[in-house]
């Protein structure tokens, strides 16, 4: 939060992912508008259930591939967390979202690990937190988005014992 709080005020942020929108009252807050996307959306309409989202939040059904559609180098800041592990097309998902941002805008990206100690955890959590429906580690991301962007690490949870990674990608 203090990495977006840095880069703030923004004009478009893109929740890549959004789930059940956990982030988007903050991010609504630091932009003047944020688009939500994701491939289910049930998530976030149970949350809408129970608390009002900002009008400044567009919600979107769709993936990578809808964004095809919107104007190149609009977006100042696209979060992705904890998404891009499930993707299918990894390449092709980050080339999506590369073209939508603005010259200094970030991809601020996290995920686990995927290290011994993560799938220890995974095992304790029971079979349903398996993360069978993960496609890759975060690594595979972080080593792609490098052939690609200057890659800086935001942030490492939980030191010593490195479960989740959060990075960010810079540059044309």
């Amino acid at each position: 939060m203090e990495f977006i709080e840095r880069g703030a005020p923004y004009r478009q942020v893109l929740d890549f992912g959004c789930g059940s929108g956990v982030m988007l009252p903050f991010l609504a807050r630091h932009a003047e508008k944020v688009h939500a996307i994701d491939v289910d959306l049930e998530p976030l309409q149970k949350m809408k259930e129970q608390m009002t989202f900002p009008e400044n939040v567009e919600v979107h059904l769709g993936s990578a591939s809808t964004l095809g559609s919107w104007p190149a180098s609009s977006i100042d800041l696209i979060t992705a967390l904890d998404v891009l592990e499930h993707v299918d097309d990894l390449p092709g998902t980050l080339n999506a979202l590369l073209r939508l941002l603005t010259p200094r805008a970030a991809l601020l990206v996290s995920g686990p690990t995927e290290n011994l100690f993560y799938k220890i955890g995974r095992r304790l959590a029971g079979p349903e937190f398996s993360g069978a429906y993960h496609e890759r580690g975060i690594g595979v991301v972080r080593r792609q988005l490098a052939g690609r962007r200057r890659v800086r690490t935001v942030a490492t949870l939980y030191w010593p014992i490195p479960l989740f990674e959060i990075f960010s990608a810079q540059g044309a």
